[in-house]
């Protein structure tokens, strides 16, 4: 059995939800495995991030995101909308705030205003973490229209995120 592992890194743009459209990085891992039947798993470590598959829309709005996307955002934000204010959401809580401001991770500034990303916590438990796709014959089965998109949720800050794909087979 072959394990092939790689990472891509995207950056988010700390404003607006940020899609990455990653399916051809995730084809050229395929191919660099060299595995010819299995599965591929894409997976975010992140807990305010997702990985979904949904189809390629050629229609973009004036910041770039396809118009699936602006739809997608229109109906979470009724569901979920932006956490923009301490108290709006029962996270995160006092004892979550002391832990997170305690942090000595570049990652993890101390401004409490970057706390304020419940909504982008809930956005991506619903919609999830990661994607496993077949391979057949060295190829993706993601059919002719189907493409794979990281979204970062949080829009409080910038920053480089991680997307971990893993090629198992034979």
């Amino acid at each position: 059995m072959i394990v092939h592992g790689d990472t891509l890194v995207v950056k988010s743009n700390g404003n607006r939800p940020s899609y990455h459209e990653i399916t051809e990085e995730v084809r050229r891992i395929i191919a660099e495995s060299k595995v010819q039947e299995g599965i591929v798993v894409v997976s975010t470590p992140h807990t305010t991030c997702s990985v979904f598959f949904e189809e390629y829309m050629h229609d973009r709005n004036f910041n770039g995101d396809e118009v699936i996307q602006v739809d997608l955002n229109r109906i979470l934000d009724k569901i979920i909308p932006r956490c923009v204010t301490e108290g709006q959401y029962g996270s995160p809580g006092p004892k979550h705030t002391e832990f997170a401001m305690g942090l000595n991770d570049p990652n993890y500034p101390p401004d409490p205003g970057t706390l304020l990303n419940t909504d982008a916590h809930l956005k991506a438990t619903l919609i999830g973490s990661s994607e496993t796709f077949v391979i057949r014959g060295g190829k993706l089965m993601t059919g002719t229209v189907g493409y794979i998109y990281f979204v970062d949720w949080d829009q409080n800050r910038a920053r480089n995120r991680n997307i971990y794909i893993q090629v198992l087979g034979k």
